[in-house]
């Protein structure tokens, strides 16, 4: 069973360290690219696919548990929160420097909404 923690381990912590790179390169793509539709495009494929990544490698730590189905649970309601906020936001709002600004803030927020579970489920 060593063997198996150790994988575990190691692939839990691969997805958490690549969920992590993702989100660092979405922060620094929403700083460095060229226009607003690039930073909007890096900053919300990146910063999903990292929150995905970084949920994926929790669930993955703990085992198949009733952590794992809520994890699993957070997972879906933060991809169905950001799709909808993304979608009202690029019907409604025109001026596209708003739509930066909500679109970082709303990141931001699902992101510690995120952390803030995660830390509930593991009573911290």
């Amino acid at each position: 069973t060593a063997m198996k923690d150790l994988l575990v381990d190691l692939l839990s912590w691969g997805f958490i360290l690549s969920g992590s790179f993702f989100v660092l390169v979405g922060a620094i793509g929403l700083l460095r690219m060229p226009d607003l539709y690039t930073r909007m495009h890096a900053s919300s494929v990146m910063e999903t696919l990292g929150a995905g990544l970084l949920i994926t490698g929790l669930m993955i730590q703990a085992g198949p548990t009733l952590i794992t189905l809520k994890l699993l649970f957070l997972l879906a309601l933060f991809y169905h929160a950001w799709i909808g906020v993304r979608d009202i936001v690029m019907d409604y709002v025109k001026p596209a420097g708003v739509r930066l600004l909500i679109h970082v803030v709303v990141i931001l927020a699902l992101l510690l909404y995120v952390i803030w579970s995660v830390q509930i489920l593991w009573g911290m």
